[in-house]
This record gives structure tokens, C-alpha cells and sequence, in this order.
């Protein structure tokens, strides 16, 4: 039967347009065009010049050749040429790739060629990785150098062109490109390849508006929040926080560097009222000099992902002044799209009982439709006992759109219908959910997803390595650091040092295994090395 409310009622220019987190920028411009939008060291940046240089930044990157489709990446720190990159790039039709400053060059060479980057927009401190990186890149992009007024590091020759004269090409009255269709890519975002190359995450304007909006519901974030930049926009675009800020008309803080003197500084001086990071961030700012703690007399919410918060650090942080939010999603859901909801009775049960409860990952994002633990055989929920393990699966529009260039990841991640996380948990009674091991080994330090796989086929190329098996450690600074066991060849002797040495010509030094264990590697009668005897072994360390 024909739907009569479908019948001559159209959509039209009039009443329909595609959703896209750029709108948020244009009606702060409009609506509070003298609010300050950016703070970083002594500049103050207000939405009508935010708006008005990401305005140009489209109109540079039209003229320079860039149309829908192609792809601009950034290798920024949290700068404000990085916030006019999520607006200025997609503005222009483009796709914006934000490169994860931590990674070597041959990673970032892949990521460049992969994504068919045509211009790349480099901060001053990265010009050497940048070089180093287009020594192996087919097509090479061209370079915009941004250089930031707080960088004051050594800068290095190359030839390129600087982002604001780039800029001072552009028009500020250019009639920048809206999406075509909701759908529309608006970034891609790479994983950290647990198996094989990393994959190319596609995220789209819909799912970018919406998780943005989502930000600002589920934190209650007021309008005119002050949000200090503690986690690094090249992940997952922030959080979509970047867009979010726009959509309350709300104040960034630019951190070049996460440092506990300027968080205190910032927090106490800018009254900053959000911020995000993985739990590292915390040790900064509880393990501060008492010289650099500032007294706080508003209320400040931090919001964390990655491994669960020690205790301590929990107990200390909310003695600091701060209410920590546990958050937890990945780069295929635009980053946080489950959050620790807090039941108010909670706090009124023992630390010990509230300290279990935050361990919990949590609930539904509200712009995220589906959220449960699945068998992934049968696709059937798991029972709410909190003890049945099964994959965390997600469906809705905060959903990615799929890999790039990869439709048998995309086919296999979508199977039955569901997002296929690869992380297993557990679903309470109550229905929050509690993630009890990641399928993929990795491991979460500092904020970084670590390939264990990655780091024995490095270990593996070493001659006097038999077997090689590498899992997660505790770590009190870093929440967990990667723990290498190894098994030798007979006669070949190796040290600990050695192996570090080793490991320092193939990895970034944050994947470097902290801990080297020599042994005979548990297996089973099949061979598959039992990495859970591993597990338990590396706690207590």
C-alpha cells in the first residue's frame, strides 16, 4: 500500500539539504562573529576570521587544482592550521587525511600513496619526516609549510610554499562546495594495520554532523565551552571535536605539545571547561610539579578512552578538580560512540564498587543507533550476565562508510548486518557493556594502538629468535607498554640490549617493547602460541 504522506510531497532545495558539520562554522561566523574561536600562545582568533581563512584555504585549494574527490592531507600538531584544515579542506570538495605525526616515514609514504594525496599542508617541525617519507611516494604531493608561531625548533630547507601566502591566494567570497550527498567522504583516517597494511577508514559529512552534535549532548557541553586540545586531531579527527567546538560557538585551546606546566596554565588562565585524552594524560597533569598546579574553582570534564583509569589516578584526579568520563570507540565509528553514562545512586556506593562501575566502557552514543555483544557465529546477543563473552558490533550512521580501495575488509567488517569491532566484552544486566580483551592483540599505550603482530615480524627477522610473542604490560605511566617474550635458537646467545638496538632500526620508539622476557613460549598441541599464559605472566612485572 502506497503511503499517502509520500504522495506529491517531495524533496526539494526547499526542505531538504545534506547534513555536514561545515554548517556550524558558517552560523557561528554569523551569529557570534567577535566570540573567540581559537586561543594558541598569544593569538586570539575570533569565528568571523575562522570562518573567513577556512573560506580562503577552499578557494587556495580550488585554484591550486584540487576538485571533489581528491584527497589533501595534513601533518599537524593540535595548531590552528589544523582546525582550518577540517573546515578550509572539505570546503573545497576535498577529502582531509590527518597523519598521525608519530609514525615513520615508510607508513606515511603508504598512507600518502594509498590515498592518491595530492597536496600535503606540513608543519615546520615535520619538514625532515615529511622529506623522508616523499622519497618513497609514487605520486609526490605538493608541500604547504605551515609554520606556527610556537614552534621555535630548528626549521629545515625545503623547497615549498608557505600556508599563509597560500592562503593570501585564496577568495574570501569563494561560494565554497557543499556536499553533493550527505554521503560524501569528508576524511579518511588510517588504522594502526594489525594485519598487513593499515586500512584506509572513510568517514562521511552525515556521520561527522552527527557524532559532532553527539559530542555536545552526551558531555551536556554548554554553549561558549572552552575545549583545550590535549588529544591529538589526527585522531579521528579529534573525536569530531574540532566540528563540535563550532556547533556551540565554543573556544579551542591549541596545545603544540601536551605538557603538564601549559595544561595547568590553560585550565587555570582560559577557564577551560573540556578536555580530552587517553590516560597518560592524566598521570601529566596529576604528576605535575606543584609549581605548575593551579587551584581549580570550576568544574572540569575529562574525558578518557583506551585502557580503564587506575584507581589512583581517578582519586587524584577528582581531588584535582576533575570529572572523568570514560569513553570508548574506535576509527571506523568517527571515535567515541559509547560513553559511561554515570547512574546518580552510584555515588553513593563504596570507591571500590564506583571504581568497578568506571571500569565499564558503557553505553550507546545518542547518534549511534545499534550498540551489543554478539556470538559472531550466530549473530545472537550474548546473554546480559556479564560474564559471556562475545564481539562488540555497532550499527547506525556514525558508522564508517567502509575501507578505501578494500572491499573484502569492508565485506568481511560488515558481515550480518553489523559493524564486526573486533574487541570482545561482555554485556551487563544493565546493558552497559565492558570490553574483556581485543581480539587483534593490540595493545594501547599513551593513546597509540600498538600491532603486536607488527613488532614480532620485526623480532622474527632477527636470527637468534626461534619464537616471538609480544603482549600487552601494565604500565603506570603509559597504561600498557609492549611486552616481548622470546625463545632463542640453540647456541645463539642474545641480550636485552641487543634486541632493544634491533627493534630501534624497524619501529617507532613508542612500539618498542619496554620488557624482554627469555623463555620456552607456551603452545598448544596445535602449535597456536597460548598468548592468555603471556598475558598473565606480564601483570606481574
Amino acid at each position: 500500500m502506497t503511503n499517502p504522506y509520500n504522495q506529491n510531497l517531495d524533496q526539494n532545495p526547499a526542505n531538504h539539504q545534506p547534513l555536514t558539520p561545515l554548517t556550524f562554522l558558517e552560523r557561528a561566523a554569523s551569529v557570534f562573529p567577535d566570540q573567540v574561536a581559537i586561543i594558541h600562545g598569544d593569538l586570539r582568533q575570533n569565528y568571523l576570521n575562522l570562518y573567513t581563512r577556512s573560506v580562503k584555504l577552499s578557494s587556495a585549494l580550488n585554484k591550486a587544482g584540487i576538485k571533489r574527490g581528491d584527497t589533501v592531507s595534513a601533518l599537524l600538531p593540535n595548531t590552528p592550521a589544523m582546525l582550518e584544515c577540517h573546515y578550509g579542506v572539505p570546503m573545497s570538495g576535498a577529502i582531509l587525511h590527518s597523519i598521525n605525526t608519530r609514525l615513520d616515514p615508510a607508513v606515511i609514504s603508504f598512507q600518502l600513496n594509498h590515498a592518491e594525496s595530492k597536496i600535503m599542508i606540513v608543519d615546520s617541525e615535520y619538514i625532515a619526516l615529511a622529506k623522508e617519507a616523499l622519497k618513497h611516494t609514487k605520486n609526490k604531493p605538493k608541500i604547504i609549510e605551515y609554520d606556527d608561531i610556537e614552534y621555535i625548533g630548528k626549521r629545515e630547507k625545503f623547497k615549498s610554499i608557505n600556508y599563509d601566502d597560500f592562503l593570501n591566494e585564496g577568495d574570501e567570497t569563494f561560494e565554497w562546495l557543499m556536499p553533493e550527498d550527505e554521503w560524501d567522504a569528508i576524511s579518511i583516517n588510517y588504522t594502526s594495520g594489525t594485519t598487513g597494511d593499515p586500512k584506509g577508514v572513510v568517514t562521511h559529512h552525515r556521520g561527522a554532523y552527527l557524532l559532532a552534535q553527539g559530542n555536545a549532548l552526551t558531555m551536556s557541553m554548554p554553549k561558549h565551552s572552552v575545549y583545550l586540545w590535549t588529544l591529538p586531531m589526527f585522531h579521528c579527527n579529534g573525536w569530531c571535536f574540532p566540528w563540535t567546538m563550532s556547533a556551540i560557538s565554543g573556544t579551542h585551546v591549541c596545545l603544540r605539545q601536551v605538557r603538564a606546566d601549559k595544561i595547568w596554565h590553560s585550565i587555570s588562565e582560559y577557564k577551560v571547561t573540556h578536555l580530552c585524552g587517553a590516560p597518560i594524560v592524566m598521570s601529566v597533569i596529576v604528576d605535575a610539579d606543584d609549581i605548575d598546579k593551579r587551584k581549580i574553582n570550576h568544574s572540569v570534564q575529562f574525558l578518557t578512552a583506551a585502557a580503564p583509569p587506575p584507581e589512583k589516578i581517578l582519586t587524584e584526579m577528582n581531588r584535582s578538580g576533575f570529572n572523568v568520563t570514560h569513553l570508548y570507540g574506535l576509527t571506523e565509528t568517527y571515535g567515541p560512540a559509547v560513553v559511561n553514562d554515570w547512574q546518580d545512586h552510584w555515588s553513593k556506593l563504596t570507591q571500590e564498587d564506583q571504581a568497578r562501575l568506571k571500569a565499564r566502557q558503557g553505553v550507546r552514543y545518542l547518534p549511534l543507533e545499534g550498540l551489543d555483544v554478539l556470538d559472531p557465529i550466530t549473530m545472537k546477543p550474548v546473554p546480559r550476565d556479564g560474564k559471556t563473552l562475545g564481539e562488540v558490533m555497532f550499527r547506525g550512521n556514525v558508522v564508517m562508510k567502509g575501507y578505501f580501495k578494500n572491499p573484502k575488509a569492508t565485506k568481511e567488517a560488515f558481515s550480518g548486518g553489523w559493524f564486526h569491532s573486533g574487541d570482545l566484552g561482555v554485556m551487563h544486566p544493565d546493558g552497559y557493556l565492558q570490553l574483556k580483551d581485543r581480539s587483534k592483540d593490540i595493545i594501547i599505550s599513551g593513546g597509540e594502538n600498538i600491532s603486536s603482530i607488527e613488532i614480532e615480524e620485526v623480532l622474527y627477522r632477527h636470527d637468534a629468535i626461534e619464537i616471538a610473542a609480544v603482549v600487552a604490560m601494565p604500565h603506570k605511566k603509559w597504561g600498557e607498554t609492549p611486552c616481548a617474550f622470546i625463545q632463542t635458537i640453540d647456541k645463539h646467545g642474545i641480550s636485552e640490549g641487543e634486541l632493544k638496538t634491533w627493534c630501534m632500526k624497524f619501529l617507532a620508539s613508542y612500539k618498542i617493547p619496554k620488557k624482554f622476557v627469555f623463555t620456552t613460549i607456551p603452545r598448544t598441541s596445535t602449535g597456536k602460541i597460548q598468548k592468555f599464559l603471556l598475558r598473565d605472566k606480564a601483570k606481574n612485572f
